[in-house]
């Protein structure tokens, strides 16, 4: 490396630590490493240009500015210091007080407050935007977690306004539409879904046709109808990209006027729906495919466990159809399968609460297949709507068509072999001696850990070894799924991307398909839909972590039988099967050894008594703090 400094200056995306050391990426070079006194007001994921101020005996440098901040409001806790007023931001990576002027709150509530300045030379300076409750309250530290990452917990009046006067004319705009619209509301049509849903996206019909072959209709809520282009309606939708969904509720993308009522299709009463309707035989294979807008009449609204409950005893509204159906979408499932497509299984947990949202019990949520069924049929749907766009763009290159893909990239070689090397130090064997492992050989993989006691852990880790799915303008296909072509065209009630499916799909129907030249923007608002949708996954992730952590809090001193989840130099991450619930075994409570970790190996490896503990072991262990502010739990091993 030269002793000059190449560059006077970097712009890039700042890290920092709980200790407010920042580290920004140089290409070529180890990270410059930037000191709390040099951040210039410069907070965690802020766009920066650093000055580099040396190279040995590692990269350093100084905040010159913020080029732009990654985000301006913080949910905090209101705390007094005298006549002062601060909040203290519930980022571990915001590492000043945000003094705060004349507030009408109290000390200990919790606020959202907009970050005013902040140039690191005195205390940052905000405003209180948003009271959200006492600390410790259930719907204060859930709304806490949605509006952390992003996400409104209230809609815009004017947004309020166009659905409120929408849900008015619902009736009207019904009557007006049937003459243009195909009409399936004497075919027979049911809906199945969570017992706790309000919004209905999709329903199914069947018609068994005189030659022995069948109509199957996949009808999809028509949402675009009633949200149309350069509305309030249509710029919340976009700005929030997706619902999000908490341990017991669901901040939606839509005001519930649409949401949970005139676009959700809601039994015994007529709906609008863009439909994919498709002709299949005995064999489920798709003969004809056809794009509707229709209108439809759901005729019984099922749970996943009452469509289950008709399945079994073969009595009830629909049972000849509900085992159809389920006839056919084991060979679609069965055949996805032979393509190469992984199934990652169920590792979700379902609670119950209380009247006040404590949870008093965490469950391992149950895959029926009834809810198999239902996503056989809304994957086929949303494959055929993408190969129908990509053969229509083949046969006419020359008007440049564009669309919205639904884009799954292989695992980078790096991750497949941190996975490897992870399953062999737990006894399994995988893809050995191939470059790029496909995805038959994960497939392979989760059917050699099926109903194993280490099953969850090696999923998880094959999840996270995945790449993540985005949406896209360019198609590279679905890995996962061993799809060639794949988008999300059935639930946009809840995603934003499936609302621009709708549209561009229309478009082509009626003749006058969107091109390139006009959606310029469609390549952004595919990646803004995708940052939405990991900050979503994060908040629900959050608000699951925060119940678990909940419900052990007045557990402390039990004794639980877990599983080693994680091996690091600091500790053993143990994780409770029946709850999920995961904590750390801090390496000094081990006590018997003085213990080396073996990364190799995945383990801790006592250096006298040579006592391994390794990743996937089941061991016996007792709880010994929980933290809810911090989301921790701490254990200790009992022998």
């Amino acid at each position: 490396m030269s002793k000059e400094i190449p560059k006077k200056t970097l712009t890039g995306i700042l890290q920092l630590t709980r200790n407010a050391r920042g580290f920004l990426p140089y290409e070529g070079h180890e990270d410059v490493e930037i000191g709390k006194d040099d951040l210039a007001g410069s907070l965690n994921g802020d766009e920066v240009e650093v000055e580099l101020t040396g190279l040995f005996p590692r990269p350093k440098g100084k905040v010159a500015r913020v080029v732009m901040r990654a985000k301006t409001d913080f949910v905090a806790t209101l705390k007094r210091n005298g006549h002062d007023m601060f909040a203290l931001a519930h980022d571990p990576k915001f590492y000043r007080p945000i003094k705060i002027g004349k507030t009408e709150f109290d000390e200990g509530e919790k606020v959202l407050v907009h970050l005013d300045s902040f140039t690191g030379k005195e205390d940052p300076i905000g405003h209180v935007v948003e009271h959200i409750g006492h600390a410790g309250e259930h719907r204060t530290e859930m709304n806490a977690i949605v509006l952390d990452h992003g996400f409104r917990t209230q809609f815009p009046q004017d947004v309020v306004n166009e659905a409120r006067s929408l849900e008015s004319l619902h009736s009207k705009i019904i009557e007006d539409e049937l003459k243009f619209r195909v009409d399936f509301r004497t075919v027979p049509t049911f809906t199945i879904d969570p017992e706790n849903a309000k919004d209905f996206d999709d329903a199914l019909s069947i018609k068994e046709l005189d030659n022995g072959e069948y109509e199957i209709g996949v009808h999809i809520a028509d949402v675009t109808h009633f949200v149309r282009e350069e509305t309030a309606l249509e710029a919340e939708a976009q700005r929030r990209g997706t619902s999000v969904y908490l341990v017991d509720s669901t901040i939606p993308m839509l005001p519930e006027e649409l949401s949970s009522n005139i676009c959700s299709l809601k039994p015994n009463e007529d709906r609008l729906v863009f439909s994919a309707v498709f002709r299949m035989n005995q064999k489920a294979e798709v003969l004809e495919t056809k794009f509707h807008k229709s209108v439809i009449h759901s005729q019984k609204r099922f749970t996943y466990e009452s469509a289950q409950e008709v399945l079994e005893s073969g009595k009830g509204d629909f049972a000849p159809l509900l085992a159809l159906m389920r006839h056919l979408a084991r060979i679609l499932r069965t055949e996805r399968e032979r393509e190469g497509a992984i199934d990652f299984g169920d590792n979700e947990f379902k609670f119950e609460l209380d009247e006040q949202g404590k949870p008093i019990k965490i469950v391992r949520k149950e895959r029926l297949e009834t809810m198999k069924m239902i996503e056989e049929f809304m994957l086929l749907a949303n494959r055929e709507v993408a190969t129908h766009i990509s053969k229509l763009a083949k046969e006419v290159p020359e008007k440049n068509l564009v669309f919205l893909y639904r884009i799954h990239d292989q695992p980078k070689a790096d991750r497949i072999d941190e996975l490897a090397t992870f399953v062999r130090a737990i006894g399994y064997d995988f893809a050995q001696k191939k470059k790029s492992p496909s995805a038959k050989d994960i497939q392979k993989l989760l059917a050699q850990i099926e109903g194993k006691p280490e099953a969850h852990l090696i999923r998880t880790a094959t999840l996270r070894t995945m790449a993540k799915a985005i949406y896209s303008t360019k198609n590279i296909g679905h890995f996962g799924l061993s799809f060639k072509h794949y988008t999300h065209f059935t639930s946009p009630i809840r995603r934003y991307p499936d609302m621009l499916v709708h549209r561009i799909l229309a478009s082509h129907l009626n003749g006058k398909p969107i091109t390139r030249r006009e959606y310029t923007h469609l390549e952004k608002l595919c990646i803004a839909a995708s940052e939405a949708e990991a900050k979503a996954v994060d908040a629900e992730r959050e608000s699951i972590r925060y119940k678990q952590v909940e419900y052990m809090l007045d557990k402390i001193g039990q004794k639980f039988d877990a599983i080693i989840s994680g091996v690091t130099d600091w500790g053993l991450y143990v994780e409770d099967p029946n709850t999920g619930a995961e904590g750390l075994i801090r390496v000094r409570a081990l006590g018997d050894d003085f213990y080396n970790y073996s990364q190799k190996e995945y383990a801790l490896i006592g250096q006298k008594h040579k006592k391994k503990y390794t990743l996937g072991d089941r061991v016996h262990v007792k709880l010994v703090g929980a933290d809810l502010s911090a989301r921790t739990l701490d254990f200790e091993l009992v022998r």
